[in-house]
């Protein structure tokens, strides 16, 4: 497992960290039963939905990923009071503060049925399903691919998810013959004295993996030590180079941080609660020539906050947001991605020009963000034994907001690609996603693209937040304003 990833399992026993992934169906009646063998069925045609982790004593060397069948549990059918649209996010902001076990299944997938007002499709009954998922075992576009696969029909071979698709029928009609119910084979499974055997054998075989493992990272830690030291060197040689470069103008500087706020506040008893919303937009409504969706959006938070903050008797003289930007997929990692700090310009009245200041600072981030010389410090973590990265993890002070933070608020940007998914029968209508909170962030958007749609969602604590609601008819009314923030003479950048 890679230390990134490893890193991202521990931080979920300290605070929760996992993926949401909301997707919207039109419900056409198929049995829940169905549902669930379904989604069965299609997961172990994916490798990334078919593994579990391992952990080593005393953390002896990093978690390893291992086979695990699909387990009943993994599929949760929600019974509402009622089945509106209301409702369900009232219990999807108590999902949002779950976790799941990746040690005995990294995801699980909850549904939703008959929902009776969801939006866009008027009025006919919605089946949403939510995908959670743990963060160690994929970042933003990783899931977005693997739930992609789960919810096609014929899920396609995905280097970036490491997804097989089904078996040719011929190749593998024999053993399905012999394993089918009321086969021999079938019924000797199902024997308690097979099965019982089968658990021991299962058992031994794993704890003799654990054993070799365990031994295999004793025998590496030395070389682990002598690895860090030497990167370290290398790491502030590349500092000082960096440091040079900037200096002269090559690479732009670091973004400047920001003073918290009010939304940045943390408490001893950490969140209070969770609460989520969603707008949906044709994507069009979100198409301003020459900017991105995501600039628009960004545009369009730095208008709806800065007045929001305002009512709340809160004005702040500066407001930044942290933007997950990916990077280019590497070894074994399954988290690839860097958070740029990116200044929202609220003192500059004229919104074209925001938006161009916007635009041009986050230009600048990427730029930074994928100088090889800042992979340096990587390559470190990269090569440090799993106690001592465990032991920093377990030791990072969580609760504490520092004097100066990358953003005020998370707005992470996803394209999920085409609407050419399906499940129970019914076609995708849109798709939604809710960046995790901690003690420094308290309010997170996602901006997610499906097919012709985009949504926007917000994830809020309501004791900073107390009206989720007003804030996004706030951010609903900026996001129209942002059409003004077009650039003449430009093409149309349906960029996500």
């Amino acid at each position: 497992m890679a230390p990134q990833d490893a890193t991202m399992y521990w931080l979920s026993e300290r605070t929760r960290n996992d993926l949401f992934l909301l997707y919207c169906f039109a419900d056409r009646g198929l049995p829940t039963v169905e549902l669930r063998a379904a989604v069965a069925e299609r997961s172990a045609r994916i490798d990334d939905l078919g593994v579990r982790l391992r952990e080593l004593p005393a953390d002896i060397d990093y978690p390893m990923w291992t086979r695990c069948e699909f387990g009943a549990e993994q599929f949760v059918e929600h019974e509402l009071p009622e089945r509106s649209w209301s409702c369900l996010l009232e219990v999807l902001g108590d999902l949002l503060g779950t976790g799941v076990d990746a040690a005995v299944h990294p995801w699980r997938l909850h549904v939703f049925r008959a929902i009776a007002d969801a939006p866009g499709l008027g009025g006919e009954p919605a089946l949403v399903a939510v995908l959670q998922m743990s963060h160690a075992l994929a970042d933003g576009r990783r899931s977005s691919a693997i739930a992609r696969a789960l919810f096609s029909e014929t899920p396609a071979v995905e280097d970036g998810s490491r997804m097989a698709s089904a078996a040719p029928e011929a190749a593998g009609s024999a053993a399905d013959a012999r394993t089918a119910p009321g086969s021999r084979l079938e019924t000797l499974a199902r024997r308690p004295e097979v099965t019982a055997r089968a658990r021991t054998i299962g058992e031994a075989v794993s704890a003799a993996g654990v054993l070799v493992d365990s031994a295999v990272g004793v025998l590496r830690t030395p070389v682990r030590v002598a690895a860090t030291a030497v990167r370290g060197y290398q790491a502030f040689r590349a500092q000082r180079r960096l440091a040079e470069l900037t200096e002269s103008g090559e690479v732009p500087p670091p973004a400047a941080g920001f003073p918290p706020s009010v939304l940045n506040r943390s408490s001893p008893q950490g969140i209070s609660r969770h609460e989520a919303r969603m707008l949906v937009f044709p994507s069009a409504d979100l198409r301003v020539p020459g900017r991105t969706v995501t600039v628009v959006v960004l545009t369009a938070v730095s208008l709806a906050l800065a007045r929001h903050l305002a009512e709340l008797g809160e004005p702040v003289e500066r407001l930044g947001a942290q933007v997950p930007m990916a990077l280019p997929e590497a070894g074994r990692a399954r988290n690839n991605y860097r958070g740029l700090g990116v200044d929202l310009f609220i003192d500059e009245p004229d919104l074209r020009l925001r938006a161009d200041k916007i635009a041009a600072a986050l230009a600048d981030r990427r730029v930074r963000a994928q100088h090889p010389l800042l992979s340096a410090q990587g390559r470190v973590t990269a090569a440090m034994p799993a106690p001592l990265l465990r032991r920093d993890v377990d030791r990072y002070p969580l609760d504490a907001v520092p004097d100066s933070i990358a953003g005020h608020t998370v707005v992470s940007s996803v394209d999920r690609g085409p609407a050419d998914l399906s499940f129970g029968g019914g076609a995708v209508l849109f798709t939604a996603g809710f960046p995790a909170l901690g003690s420094v962030m308290h309010l997170t958007h996602g901006v997610h693209g499906l097919g012709d749609t985009v949504t926007i969602s917000l994830h809020a604590d309501p004791a900073v937040l107390p009206d989720l609601d007003a804030y996004a008819a706030h951010l609903r009314a900026a996001l129209l304003e942002a059409h003004l923030t077009r650039v003449d003479s430009a093409p149309a950048s349906p960029s996500v």
